[in-house]
């Protein structure tokens, strides 16, 4: 396929992506878009020219400040939004070409937070990564926890301060231990640490007391968006046992703006590591599972202003898949909701270069890393900006999710 609009063979926003976001000018309120390279079809406009009338979609869904109403309308609908969407891109006669209300410069437009998210878990999916954090803080030759390899591990996080792409954060303050210390001290956290995750959007309820099948849970992922869930190893450290994660983690993640639907992503899909020993039946699973998704991090420090990639990883990589994660998340009878985010757990992969923290880059702090600038981290500096990045490429064919970039302030 080929777009009458010009799109660089490196834009992740393909004419075989097309993702949904919520975005606003100064001339227009939050609305869905979708991005096609540098540009943002605006649905409410083309809503306007009765480009969807056969659906018969209420012009508030998408003149709207999430995408949760759309989502609501089931795949069989949003599917065909983003079909048609499709076909009038490489449609020389189409609608939008000769309509310039429906077609706004990317750099113009301010983007939101895509989806009104009701409740948000946390996994810890990556067997690397686990198996770095056993041996940095556990025993190296038994690195994994008993039940690790049997379910996927996950807590109950905190949706409030998830946030989008391009805000900022101030360093978070709590307890810390010290070490040679007895008693713990306030103060601001000296080892601020990204995690380079992928979320997903849930896209379809489930009731209470149902359970969610591996075959059926596809139904239940609407897209996917890169995430970084943004710890404060220090406080963390003090507070996690017995019960977590808390106030090491909840100050904020950061999410990118633009939904990559499952459609799109579709044609990446990969074989996932083998998994020994068996899962219960209820986690098994037919088919290709994983996805084929180059991952990068890097850190900007704002005095020199010189990007350094610090990590290179795949989420091919991921241990326990969605559909797992999803099974196992209702197998309780737990309900899921639509908006609801889920997180894969940080990304890690075989090589040094590839550990999706800087907990595991720099061996928890033991291990300076060297920026192009020739300064180095072991943690996040004040005023350090994180960007971390996405895509997919196969025959020529790019879909990609953008950026997650947020900047470090200090503390208030």
């Amino acid at each position: 396929m080929k777009s009458w609009l010009k799109v660089s063979s490196k834009s992740d926003f393909s004419i075989y992506n097309l993702p949904f976001g919520i975005f606003s000018t100064n001339k227009k309120n939050k609305r869905i878009g979708v991005a096609i390279g540098d540009h943002v079809i605006d649905l409410h406009a083309c809503n306007s020219l009765d480009l969807f009338k056969d659906l018969h979609i209420e012009s508030y869904v998408f003149k709207n400040s999430f995408l949760n109403n759309f989502i609501e309308l089931g795949k069989g609908i949003t599917s065909k939004v983003r079909e048609i969407i499709q076909l009038e891109l490489i449609n020389e006669n189409s609608l939008i070409k000769h309509n310039s209300n429906c077609i706004i410069p990317i750099n113009t437009v301010e983007m939101h937070l895509p989806v009104n998210i009701g409740d948000y878990t946390d996994f810890y999916s990556s067997i690397e990564h686990a198996s770095n954090i056993g041996s940095m803080f556990r025993d190296p030759s038994n690195p994994l926890l008993p039940n690790w390899k049997h379910l996927p591990v996950g807590y109950h996080g905190r949706a409030s301060s998830i946030i989008v792409s391009g805000k900022n954060i101030h360093r978070p303050k709590g307890q810390i231990m010290p070490l040679d210390s007895e008693t713990p001290i306030y103060s601001s956290s000296n080892r601020v640490d990204f995690e380079l995750e992928m979320g997903y959007i849930i896209g379809k309820n489930s009731s209470l007391g149902s359970s969610i099948s591996t075959t059926n849970a596809e139904d239940y992922i609407f897209g996917k968006v890169l995430f970084n869930d943004w710890s404060a190893r220090d406080i963390q450290k003090w507070e996690y046992v017995p019960l977590g994660p808390f106030l090491g983690k909840s100050f904020a993640s950061s999410i990118s703006p633009w939904v990559v639907t499952m459609e799109a992503l579709d044609p990446f899909r990969v074989a996932g590591p083998i998994q020994e020993p068996n899962v219960l039946d209820y986690l098994k699973f037919d088919r290709l599972k994983n996805y084929d998704i180059n991952l990068s991090v890097s850190i900007t420090p704002e005095d020199s202003n010189i990007e350094s990639i610090v990590c290179n990883s795949n989420f091919k990589y991921m241990y326990w898949n969605m559909n797992q994660q999803i099974a196992h998340h209702t197998v309780n009878g737990c309900n899921l909701n639509v908006g609801d985010m889920m997180a894969s757990g940080t990304i890690s992969g075989h090589t040094k270069d590839s550990y999706g923290s800087m907990l595991e880059l720099s061996w928890g702090g033991k291990n300076p890393i060297e920026l192009k600038d020739g300064s180095t981290r072991t943690f996040i500096n004040d005023m350090d900006t994180v960007i971390m990045k996405g895509y997919c490429e196969k025959n020529n064919i790019r879909v990609g999710f953008g950026e997650v970039k947020s900047k470090i302030l200090p503390s208030t």
